[in-house]
């Protein structure tokens, strides 16, 4: 390979590592650092096949190495994390929430949240609530029996 071609890799590694920034989950990026890698044995005269090896190799050796990583730190990640953190949380209602006219809030702790029931019923103004799930930008809630 000509080693005055040795910018097209970078120029491939340049793609994989922008196009990262559109994408989710470390894919592109260590197919950017593989480009790179093998632009810089180009840049030295190194043949096409050592490349093309080199490309690979790096390439799917980070890729392996990064999906391990991401699955043990996803294992050990506690229960509770993110917005799963309210389920089970009461709340109060501050609109009546009423899933067919698309209103309802609550109050939890200081926040408010938009709301839905879990079985379609209304529940009114100043009811007491838990969170039993939650759907995008909603808590999805239901209503606290006297003996909650």
């Amino acid at each position: 390979m000509n080693p005055d071609l040795w910018w097209i890799w970078m120029i491939l590694a340049a793609l994989f590592i922008v196009g990262e920034i559109f994408t989710f989950g470390f894919f592109l990026l260590w197919f950017g650092v593989g480009a790179a890698a093998a632009g810089v044995l180009a840049l030295f005269d190194v043949g096409s096949a050592w490349q093309w090896v080199t490309f690979i190799v790096v390439s799917l050796g980070l890729f392996l190495v990064s999906r391990r990583f991401a699955e043990r730190v996803s294992d050990e990640q506690p229960p509770g994390i993110g917005a799963d953190r309210f389920i089970g949380k009461p709340c109060v209602v501050l609109e009546t929430i009423d899933d067919a006219n698309n209103t309802g809030r609550v109050r939890m702790d200081k926040e408010e949240w938009r709301a839905n029931s879990v079985d379609g019923r209304v529940i009114p103004e100043g009811a007491r609530v838990v969170v039993t799930s939650i759907k995008g930008t909603h808590l999805v809630v239901e209503q606290m029996t006297e003996g909650q």
